[in-house]
């Protein structure tokens, strides 16, 4: 099972996935006001949250890397080798807080995140109402980030040495000591030589570009149980993306559409379906045959049926999912009254006078 993964920055900020840069930034400046760990005191979770809060803003701020999370999320932004640092983000905290700039950079070191597990895939695929009564097995697309296969994840050539990085002595970190009108601060950002790694592959793996990971297109074997829903999802552990060396890999979720069928209403596992029968058949009685899932089957009409009246066929409805008796399909008898010839007529009169 995959580990929890970051929330979508367009919910971290409370925004569209439409908002303007003007819209963003306002967002922001709202939750920063709220957030700041040196303001916000009473909140144990206000600097997790501030961090959250600048890394989806650093994000959404700049075009070319919000364009790369709307297509490929997380991961994908990962695999093209960005850490998330505060940078501008906390320029504007200072800014709402003490009409200045901030005077720490990265302050609260987002660097130090460690292997970060795969963003979850969303997907889905159509079925149709015959498919819910034994399951089906359909082979569903997705673009995911990947391993790298030519370098198997590691960024070097194969064959080639790893090198500790001498900027950041293999910490994949930055540091730097200041004092700021909040007293002593310890700023932390990303080594801008390793990207955060703390190695450097001597020859860049040509697949990659060294970064160890590549999108590409995917494809999966979904197992569509009997019985399911429409609008269902179905979750596939470690199918998403490819986490980061030592992280896990995110979830696949598939949502499961089910297809109208035009013979049938469906309601859980009753079928509901209806049947134009001559008025003759209601008065007299006869033997029809109705459509079912698995084909035409014989149904008596009793005698004197009136309209909208059903008959219930037990066991010809749909699964539960898990297990479980099948559901019922439920017959709605509609009388059809035909145009009468004239003698037709006579007959119905001499009937209709002895009726009355």
């Amino acid at each position: 099972m995959a580990t929890a993964v970051p929330r979508d920055y367009y919910e971290v900020l409370g925004i569209a996935r439409g908002a303007t840069e003007v819209e963003i930034k306002k967002a922001f400046r709202i939750r920063a006001r709220e957030l700041h760990p040196d303001v916000n005191t009473e909140d144990p979770d206000a600097e997790e949250r501030f961090k959250e809060c600048a890394e989806a803003y650093e994000v959404l701020s700049d075009p070319e890397r919000r364009q790369t999370y709307d297509r490929f999320g997380h991961e994908g932004l990962r695999s093209g080798g960005w850490a998330p640092h505060t940078g501008g983000s906390v320029e504007d905290i200072f800014q709402a807080f003490f009409g200045g700039s901030s005077p720490f950079g990265d302050a609260f070191g987002f660097g130090q995140r460690g292997p970060a597990s795969g963003g979850d895939i969303g997907a889905s695929f159509e079925i149709g109402l015959i498919e819910v009564l034994d399951g089906v097995t359909r082979e569903v697309g997705f673009e995911a980030v990947s391993v790298c296969e030519h370098c198997s994840g590691n960024g070097a050539e194969p064959g080639t040495p790893i090198k500790t990085c001498e900027r950041c002595q293999g910490s994949g970190q930055l540091r730097q000591v200041s004092r700021t009108i909040l007293g002593q601060v310890v700023q932390a950002a990303p080594c801008d030589a390793c990207g955060g790694e703390g190695k450097i592959p001597e020859s860049p793996c040509g697949g990659c570009q060294g970064v160890g990971r590549v999108g590409r297109g995917k494809t999966w074997e979904v197992e569509v149980p009997a019985g399911i829903e429409d609008g269902q999802r179905i979750r596939i552990s470690g199918a998403g993306h490819s986490g980061e060396p030592g992280g896990q890999s995110g979830d696949l979720f598939v949502e499961v559409r089910v297809a109208p069928d035009e013979r049938f209403q469906r309601q859980g596992t009753e079928l509901i379906s209806t049947v134009g029968i001559p008025v003759t058949a209601a008065m007299l009685g006869d033997e029809i045959e109705v459509e079912t899932l698995e084909g035409p089957k014989k149904l008596k009409v009793p005698a004197g049926t009136q309209h909208g009246e059903t008959v219930k066929l037990r066991g010809a409805g749909l699964p539960r999912l898990g297990g479980g008796p099948r559901g019922d399909q439920h017959v709605v008898f509609e009388i059809v009254v035909p145009k009468l010839s004239r003698k037709q007529r006579q007959i119905a009169e001499q009937l209709h006078d002895e009726l009355s």
